[in-house]
């Protein structure tokens, strides 16, 4: 229940008006909506690194240009890991809403495993690129790429991070309705990386790649 009080003027301050509202005001679905509209600022966000990369993708000030330096066949498997991840996570919700815990606890701890890898895989390609003289300052092909796919890869660290703490809930509480609704945001957080990646990998490296 919620209270708000006020005094007007020349009521003293022994006459203090107060409203009191009896009802109360959570909407259903409420966390989820403004999990929604989150995603939606996301969106912006990444649209804005698009279209920056779509105007510098081709600046290469004389460096390497991305059919130099970018390895298809590595990205594909990484793409791959993300991908899959996506799959046993949606198992990971089918185990939720029947309450196995376990088979759930299982699915989340593959998806993590997944997630992991496709980082492991990010980071030694930007560790390569690095090493050959290929680093963000080099063009502004190179910087537009590692902002993209770096903030990218920055949201994936995050999913993971979240997924890590959930699962330490669920073995704390269970199955209880706020972790349901903790994880069906995080499914949502997910499968919104993946549409991303799959924008990244067509956009950047198969039209940067192929001829």
């Amino acid at each position: 229940m919620s209270e708000i009080s006020n005094t007007l003027p020349g009521r003293g301050p022994h006459q203090p008006l107060v409203f009191h509202d009896t009802h109360e005001s959570h909407p259903a679905n409420g966390t989820l909506l403004g999990f929604w509209v989150y995603l939606m600022s996301d969106c912006l966000i990444f649209a804005c690194l698009f279209a920056a990369y779509g105007v510098l993708g081709r600046e290469y000030a004389g460096g390497p240009t991305a059919q130099e330096v970018l390895e298809l066949p590595a990205v594909a498997v990484n793409t791959s890991l993300l991908l899959l991840s996506s799959i046993t996570y949606g198992f990971a919700v089918l185990a939720m809403q029947r309450n196995q815990r376990n088979p759930m606890l299982v699915w989340l701890v593959i998806t993590g495993l997944l997630g992991a890898g496709f980082i492991t895989l990010e980071l030694r390609e930007f560790a390569h690129l690095i090493s050959i003289g290929a680093g963000p300052q080099r063009s502004a092909f190179l910087s537009s790429f590692f902002t993209l796919v770096g903030t990218h890869g920055l949201h994936v660290t995050c999913g993971l991070i979240w997924l890590v703490v959930l699962i330490t809930q669920v073995l704390k509480k269970g199955l209880i309705s706020a972790n349901k609704r903790r994880l069906l945001c995080l499914s949502m957080f997910w499968h919104f990386l993946d549409v991303v990646w799959v924008g990244v990998f067509s956009f950047v490296y198969l039209m940067g790649v192929l001829p």
